[in-house]
């Protein structure tokens, strides 16, 4: 007779049915605290899941925001999780990545589109972790604590509200970003031992930085104002006596006015950068003072990338156009040369009895068939012109030659002349006011 066979009892198989169905039961009880199925079983298995960090609505869609734009959905996420921690000051954030070295750079990302962010020095601690969980620890480097933030908030709040109350909020956008171009030079002095110079708390409170703080100053108070501004860095050209450079660190604004991309370089600017980094020729450090640079007021791509180079993280929209520049809208900027449109130029700054007159031209070329005629010829005319007019024995006048702009600003009555016949304490008095500089003989 055949054998039965015996069946086999699967115990085993028995016993896991068992436990899968103790653990499910546990994974609905466990499910309601910690929400979802992942961290349930992690919890099952005895690890604790990771608590990224949760991003508010406040947050928003970040629409004028231009590093954000740049980036795919999926590190967007992670932008706004780091966004989120330095927001909060957290100490520790856990972002949706894998690599940290992409997380520190979406990190710098954050802090170019946030300006508002002094507190953070832009460095971090990140660690990736890979397993059940794939995540990045982040670590910011914080320069203050919670309690001084709020203290230097408060004064940074005072100060600029106290700015742009000297601007309309019915002026133009042109009129705003030059308010705020000369805001910024006007009240900061470029100075590299500057505290917080990387930040705004260098030009709102201690007002004195260098180009980090100068572009991010002028970033917050564009976004204040409702315009577009965002922070570009790279590299420019540090130029010396003997037509050598090297290339440095340096930092500028993109910005729209109008709907047009333009540059502008605050930085630049300011008197006192020029003076510790040119050497102008035929000219005193006091007249270099007075001499704020308008080059980078709202430029094109040739003017600026005769000395700037961006960095090539992200890719800059293209600046077409010149046709807002401060020489161009104030009639200081020519495409070619004309000996008698220049001296018509020196002499209406004459006859308005101002000091200064800006010749500033397109390109190389026009620039030195200008130089040679103005300086050998018409500012001679110029000044012949100047004592006539004044009745004046002794004229002085002196120009700042700068080749890399292709300009030639000229010095007129910015030093003592002497003038004739003897005036009576009246006229002195009258053309004091005027600021005209005299000495009776």
């Amino acid at each position: 007779m055949e054998k039965k066979k015996k069946r086999r009892r699967h115990r085993g198989l028995g016993f896991l049915i068992l436990v899968m169905g103790v653990l499910i039961v546990c994974g609905v009880y466990q499910y309601r605290e910690y929400g979802n199925i992942k961290d349930v079983m992690l919890k099952l298995i005895g690890q604790d899941p990771v608590i990224y960090q949760h991003v508010s609505e406040e947050i928003g869609e970040m629409d004028g925001k231009f590093y954000y734009q740049q980036l795919s959905e999926e590190e967007q996420t992670v932008y706004q999780e780091l966004l989120q921690g330095l927001l909060d000051h957290v100490e520790q954030i856990y972002v949706h990545s894998q690599k940290p070295e992409r997380v520190n750079e979406l990190l710098v990302y954050v802090l170019n589109d946030y300006p508002e962010i002094f507190w953070s020095d832009g460095t971090a601690s990140s660690t990736a972790y890979s397993g059940f969980q794939n995540y990045t620890s982040v670590m910011p480097g914080y320069l203050y604590t919670k309690e001084e933030c709020e203290k230097k908030k408060t004064q940074i709040d005072m100060e600029v509200s106290e700015c742009l109350s000297g601007i309309s909020e019915n002026a133009s956008d042109y009129e705003k970003i030059l308010y705020d171009y000369e805001y910024i030079v006007n009240q900061v002095d470029y100075d590299d031992a500057a505290e917080d110079n990387q930040n705004i708390c260098s030009v709102f409170i201690g007002k004195k930085s260098v180009c980090a703080g100068y572009s991010k100053a002028m970033q917050y108070l564009m976004e204040k104002q409702g315009l577009f501004c965002t922070y570009v860095t790279g590299e420019v050209t540090e130029s010396f006596s003997d037509g050598d450079g090297h290339k440095i660190p340096h930092a500028w604004n993109l910005v729209k006015c109008d709907g047009d991309y333009y540059y502008v370089d605050v930085t630049w600017g300011d008197p006192i950068f020029q003076e510790s980094e040119e050497e102008a020729e035929n000219v005193m450090d006091d007249e270099i003072r007075d001499n704020i640079s308008y080059d980078y007021m709202l430029c094109d791509d040739d003017e600026l990338f005769r000395t700037h180079t961006p960095d090539l993280e992200v890719e800059l929209p293209d600046c077409t156009k010149m046709d807002l520049n401060y020489y161009v809208v104030n009639g200081m900027y020519y495409t070619e040369y004309d000996g008698q449109t220049a001296l018509k130029a020196m002499n209406q700054v004459i006859s308005a009895r101002e000091t200064k007159v800006v010749l500033k031209y397109s390109d190389e070329s026009v620039y030195k068939t200008a130089k040679e005629d103005i300086l050998n010829n018409e500012v001679k005319r110029a000044a012949q012109n100047l004592a006539q007019w004044y009745h004046l024995t002794e004229v002085s006048y002196s120009y700042i030659d700068d080749k890399k702009m292709n300009k030639i600003t000229g010095n007129i009555l910015k030093k003592r002349i002497e003038i004739y016949p003897i005036l009576n304490a009246k006229n002195i008095n009258r053309i004091l006011n005027e600021k005209v500089w005299i000495k009776p003989i």
